[in-house]
């Protein structure tokens, strides 16, 4: 939606500037998308102080002149007009800039004087016809002062981004309505100088059949066209618009085409409202029917395309043929031409749903049918007529033919909803007052009244279809407030009895363990190129290269890389869980929640203490590997098997393989690190519901993924005390079953258990590995004495000798 920030400052009898409208647009209706300056080409203009005045010696006409910029110097500046003097302000173009025109300046001599640049009139500045002398300027800004700040010169283009649901701001007073609101101001239409006081005359209400003047109006879609008015304006002379009507075109991005064409698309970006004229006379038969279009009926819309219409579209046709499709265009057999005297005007309100059916089949778009598919007010159409005539014969001559007609077989009551201010309080988190409320309701065209009981019954204007229920209004409330001045802090509120899903549950563990590990999210499409074999191929896909559902996240996660590794970065970290999919026997394929991690490229960032880190390998996999599980399900018992080829490690949890760590393969260029993956399979995804591998309902999947109980403990008083260990450890028994030993031995006194490190070579024995550990120790009361330090040494040896075989290293 284009808005003109002169057109919607006529709404508003507060000044505004357009930044402020702006700012204010985006902050309660709908983000702005650009703020778009209509003068642009005086932005090289400043502001010019004559300092000294005086004749061309050589020249009866000129003046030369002493002009301060700004700049720090003086500028030599010749003149020609005879208005100039010492001490005024004026528009100044300096040497090196372009006017309005496409005009540049530069430095130059005129009659021996030096000239850097030029004091400018109206008519060099696009600002009007004046052009014997320069425009003075009754400003107090500094030399050097841009013009467009200095001066309000020209309009502003504010492009809105309106939201499907909010129809009624595609127009200036939709806009204007919530402008007023914000700013507690009154808002009325604007009167062009040049309306004539006509006397229209009221509309004939009528159900399916009516005549306005010599047009006989018959509505017979009432489906397609709940409202449908009309009126027959004659003596009317077709011609260019006048200038104040081209210019508000201009401001929203429409090109001037004729007066009466013009009035009509000028009301359609004031009010919201489409309408259409007809050449009366063009009409067959002198009728208008609203109908469904026959089989095979062709019909030429003022584009000159000739389209063939099917029974499922409304058209608006004559007493032999179609001439115009409904909401969307007329056609070229009933166009205003210069020969138009006499117009049937249309204003009606049309089924969005059927205009948009129309619409996509003959694949067309309009601004009409743009406003009719969004929704447009049903209550408009007598006041757009009645402003629609005024304008008409004002700027096209002409007078009303009888009384405008209005079918409108099944009037639509308005909404009425009860509002309860004590819900909209807990809702928002702050109560606000009844009268509150209702004031800020009101502000943008709610009716509200008393309900009793502590209720308000609030109707809905008709402008405003995406209001049908209390909850729609509670968000009205906070909008219309303004989010900034809700409460920020979080308020106290009752828990649901209804658990997380353990889909839900299970994916912030491990997100948040991943994102801890220092990896970022990729959310790409599961969409792959694929084979036909092996793979489930999408009816509709997005894409046709990308038309396979994927088998293995990763597989998405791979091409990832590669588009970094386009890009020269070496170092990727990513992780994403999604489904991966399955051919099935059934309708849907098998689907599996999963995560899977990709990592290649240096451990750590360079520092100078370390020029060139190593790259991750496949023990940096196992590693995070081991974090997901954890993740996945915590303290649960696991093993990291070793695989085959390049599957460096199978993850078994609960007896069961759920997932790898492997060596991926990539299109990567020689100086690409190597890359590895991990891949697990977090749920399966059932059609009726979401089950666990290996369960068969829901409640296992969710005690699989019900969170550990987190504890929170005082920060300790007492010193800790840490001793270390070296055992023999045969090369052949894992290190997490001494691990697990250790952890028995040092019992509850044991805060932390850290691995130092790994050697072999001279001193181990054959067959041997040395492996160190540090085990800290701390009593949460009181300091540790040597004694028991020392007995908790001894038993943790002795434990380790007992179940593994395990001794320290003596030498």
């Amino acid at each position: 939606m284009n808005a003109s920030h002169a057109w919607l400052q006529q709404f508003i009898e507060t000044p505004m500037t357009a930044e402020r409208m702006r700012d204010l647009i985006t902050a309660r209706c709908c983000p702005v998308d650009e703020l778009v300056m209509l003068r642009a080409d005086l932005k090289d203009v400043v502001i010019g102080l004559v300092v000294q005045a005086a004749r061309h010696p050589d020249s009866d006409h000129l003046w030369v002149t002493k002009v301060d910029a700004g700049t720090g110097e003086l500028l030599d500046v010749v003149c020609g007009a005879a208005n100039v003097a010492a001490g005024k302000r004026y528009p100044f173009a300096p040497a090196g800039s372009t006017l309005p025109g496409g005009l540049k300046l530069e430095k130059r001599k005129i009659r021996g004087a030096i000239s850097n640049g030029m004091l400018c009139s109206a008519r060099e500045l696009g600002l009007g016809q004046e052009h014997e002398g320069i425009l003075e300027l009754a400003t107090d800004a500094k030399p050097g002062t841009p013009l467009l700040q200095a001066i309000p010169l020209g309009d502003a283009r504010i492009v809105v981004d309106v939201t499907p649901n909010r129809p009624d701001l595609l127009s200036h007073m939709g806009l204007a309505r919530e402008l007023a609101a914000a700013v507690d101001a009154e808002i009325k239409l604007p009167e062009p100088a040049e309306l004539p006081a006509v006397n229209v005359p009221a509309p004939v209400a009528h159900g399916g059949e009516a005549t306005a003047g010599s047009i006989r109006v018959a509505l017979e879609d009432a489906a397609g066209a709940p409202r449908y008015m009309g009126v027959v304006i004659k003596g009317v002379k077709i011609g260019p618009s006048p200038a104040w009507l081209v210019d508000r075109l201009a401001s929203v991005g429409s090109r001037s085409i004729n007066n009466v064409v013009d009035v009509t698309n000028y009301l359609l970006h004031e009010l919201g409202q489409p309408m259409h004229a007809f050449d009366a006379k063009k009409l067959g038969g002198s009728a208008v029917i609203v109908r469904r279009a026959r089989s095979g009926e062709t019909l030429v819309t003022l584009d000159g395309t000739s389209r063939t219409l099917t029974p499922e579209m409304t058209v608006i046709a004559d007493a032999e043929r179609a001439q115009a499709l409904a909401g969307i265009m007329g056609g070229r057999a009933s166009e205003v031409t210069d020969a138009t005297t006499e117009l049937f005007l249309e204003v009606a309100h049309f089924e969005g749903r059927g205009v948009r059916r129309t619409r996509k089949a003959l694949g067309m778009n309009t601004d009409a049918s743009y406003r009719f598919e969004r929704g447009t007010d049903p209550e408009l159409p007598p006041r757009a007529l009645t402003r629609a005539v005024r304008m008409l014969i004002a700027v096209a001559g002409g007078a009303v033919d009888g009384a405008p007609v209005d079918l409108h077989p099944e009037p639509q009551p308005r909404s009425r909803i009860d509002v309860d201010p004590e819900r909209i309080g807990r809702l928002l988190g702050e109560a606000l007052p009844t009268p509150r409320i209702a004031t800020l309701l009101r502000s943008v065209g709610f009716e509200v009244a008393d309900g009793g009981a502590k209720h308000l019954v609030v109707m809905v204007p008709s402008w405003r279809p995406d209001v049908t229920a209390e909850v729609d209004l509670v968000e009205e409330v906070a909008r219309l407030h303004g989010y900034d001045a809700l409460p920020a802090q979080l308020r106290g509120g009752r828990p649901s009895a209804v658990p997380d899903s353990a889909a839900f549950t299970i994916e912030r563990r491990v997100r948040d363990a991943l994102v801890a590990a220092g990896l970022n999210e990729a959310r790409p499409l599961p969409f792959v190129r694929g084979a036909e074999r092996g793979y489930v191929r999408v009816e509709n896909p997005m894409a046709a290269d990308e038309s396979y559902l994927r088998r293995d996240v990763l597989e998405t996660l791979a091409r990832a890389a590669e588009r970094n590794l386009a890009q020269m970065h070496r170092d990727v970290r990513l992780f994403e869980i999604g489904s991966a999919f399955a051919p099935s026997a059934d309708a849907l394929p098998n689907e599996e929640l999963r995560v899977a991690a990709i990592l290649m490229g240096r451990r750590r960032p360079p520092h100078f203490t370390e020029g060139k880190p190593p790259d991750l390998d496949e023990w940096d996999a196992k590693a995070l590997a081991e974090r997901v599980v954890e993740a996945v399900q915590p303290a649960a018992p696991f093993e990291l098997r070793a695989g085959a080829g390049a599957t460096l490690w199978e993850i078994v949890l609960a007896g069961a393989v759920r997932g790898v760590v492997r060596r991926v393969t990539l299109d990567a260029p020689v100086w690409a690190a190597p890359a590895f993956g991990i891949e697990m399979t977090l749920l399966a995804i059932a059609n009726a519901d979401i089950a666990a591998p290996g369960a068969s309902n829901y409640a296992a999947a969710a005690a699989a993924a019900r969170a550990p109980v987190v504890r929170y403990r005082a920060l300790p008083v007492t010193p800790s005390t840490f001793f270390d260990l070296a055992l023999l450890v045969p090369n052949d028994l894992p290190a997490a079953r001494v691990e697990g030993v250790l952890r028995k031995g040092a019992g509850e006194l044991l805060e932390s258990l850290e691995l130092l490190s790994e050697f072999r070579g001279a001193g181990v024995p054959a067959g041997m590995r040395s492996v160190a550990w540090r085990l800290t120790l701390r009593h949460p009361e009181r300091t540790l004495q040597e004694k028991e330090i020392s007995g908790r040494r001894d038993k943790v040896l002795k434990l380790l000798d007992g179940e593994l075989g395990v001794r320290q290293r003596t030498s």
